[in-house]
């Protein structure tokens, strides 16, 4: 479970439409033309306002389609590319802008304008005279188009100067690796033959893997049927398989009606630690949007309950879980606060998939590297204390209890399953299959970074 994002963006988007007193200082000018690269760029920018005010990037895009219901699905598919890749490059972007302004502009949609524009210069270099000219065409229709001679002059300055930046740039760790200096420092400090492999894949656009739902389909049925579909895929797993290249759900077979889920490999891995078998009483404790409470469900008939802290998305539990044609017991409530949930029955098993920095996952979540602060790891080591420490009392004594983070920092890892043993003498620490007591997946071309401990509460 990543974590609780900041707070939504109001009903009218992550960042409003100009406001009325913008739109009467410039002279009215026609919609930009459905489709364009200028339309693309003025909603991205929008989006990149929206993470730059602290908003989180999922809550960003849902309030941006809600403030432009016009754009067709190819727009929106622009302007995710260029929202996604603006974030993913936003330490290199920073950089040039602090090389190319005297000083900050005041204005922060321009700003976001002109690190979209950046990120589509240095990635299509080929188009750079339409880059800019669309660029300036946006920029006529933010902050009452006053900053068109800005983005035009900086734009330009950086096709001039681009040779001599690219030297500053290399030299700095943010702007090379893409990553603020002191997510650079931890992950180079704890990973030090990995970390530049590491900070690289999280650069990089994530993997498309799926999980066949066994409860539906025969897996080899189904791999059957996507190569009839002319869908190209390789195995990962009896249930999983990744594809080639992505593509929209609605493409895949039968995904309307449960036959697969779209699953990274790493969080799919989680299911098969438990030693879940049938009759089983098992809590899933943070399980929005509900994979790995149906993966769970598809491997084995479990008495399941999932709890989620927010409403809405408990409600994705109870819609993953009714495509798939599965049931559980899912509550909206704080796993902490054990007296408003729990009956006295303990449980046989626990997935603890607590929220973390979400550092494995952030090429899928490119926002999360800038929104981060380095006290937010304590924080999250906190709350992560917290809920083991309330589920711990829940589990049947010789009870399994897996504890899961999408995160690369020990911690909320190694060391958090550390201090948990520490303080509760009943805990055992299990093996898994490799003989390892824990378990750490790095990004990389298959699969996002997770953590796994399997811990089992003494039955003396």
């Amino acid at each position: 479970m990543n974590a609780k994002p900041p707070s939504r963006p109001s009903s009218r988007g992550p960042s409003a439409r100009p406001h009325s007193s913008s739109r009467s200082r410039a002279p009215a000018l026609p919609p930009l033309p459905a489709g364009s690269l200028a339309e693309a760029f003025s909603v991205a920018s929008d989006g990149l306002k929206a993470v730059l005010d602290g908003y989180a990037l999922n809550d960003g895009l849902y309030g941006l389609w809600q403030a432009y219901p016009e754009l067709t699905p190819a727009g929106r598919g622009a302007v995710q590319d260029l929202l996604y890749g603006s974030l993913r490059d936003f330490g290199r972007g920073t950089a040039i802008l602090e090389v190319l302004l005297s000083s900050p502009i005041s204005e922060k949609r321009i700003t976001a304008l002109l690190l979209v524009a950046l990120y589509r210069l240095e990635t299509r270099p080929d188009t750079a005279h339409t880059v800019v000219d669309q660029a300036v065409e946006a920029a006529a229709r933010l902050a009452g188009g006053n900053f068109k001679g800005l983005v035009n002059g900086v734009l330009r300055n950086a096709l001039r100067r681009w040779d001599e930046l690219l030297p500053k740039l290399d030299a700095q760790d943010a702007a090379l690796w893409r990553h603020p200096q002191w997510w650079v420092d931890s992950v180079r400090r704890n990973w030090p033959e990995q970390w530049q492999a590491i900070l690289q894949a999280n650069n990089s656009h994530p993997p498309m893997s799926l999980r066949i739902n066994r409860r539906r389909i025969d897996p080899h049925a189904y791999r059957s049927r996507l190569t009839e579909a002319d869908i190209a895929f390789t195995d990962l797993g009896p249930c999983a398989i990744q594809l080639a290249a992505p593509c929209p759900v609605a493409q895949l077979p039968g995904y309307a009606e449960g036959l697969v889920s779209v699953q990274d490999w790493g969080a799919q891995q989680a299911a098969g630690l438990l030693d879940l078998h049938d009759g089983l009483r098992v809590l899933d404790a943070c399980a929005a949007p509900g994979g790995k409470t149906a993966a769970m469900l598809e491997l084995a008939d479990l008495h399941l309950e999932a709890l989620e802290l927010e409403g809405r998305r408990a409600s994705r539990i109870t819609e993953a879980l009714s495509r798939l044609g599965l049931s559980a017991d899912v509550h909206t409530v704080d796993c902490r606060d054990t007296q408003k949930w729990w009956d006295g029955t303990p449980f046989d098993r626990i997935l603890a998939d607590v929220p973390c920095s979400a550092s494995g996952v952030a090429r899928r979540h490119p926002d999360i590297k800038w929104l981060r602060r380095p006290h937010d790891i304590a924080h999250f080591a906190t709350i992560q204390a917290e809920i083991l420490d309330a589920l711990w009392i829940t589990l049947a004594p010789g009870g399994k209890m897996l504890y899961l983070t999408c995160s690369l920092f020990p911690e909320e890892n190694g060391n958090q399953v550390a201090r948990f043993a520490t303080r509760h003498k009943d805990c055992v620490r299990l093996p898994f299959a490799d003989g390892a007591f824990e378990k750490q997946l790095t990004p990389c071309p298959q699969h996002d970074g997770f953590y796994f401990a399997l811990l089992e509460k003494s039955a003396r």
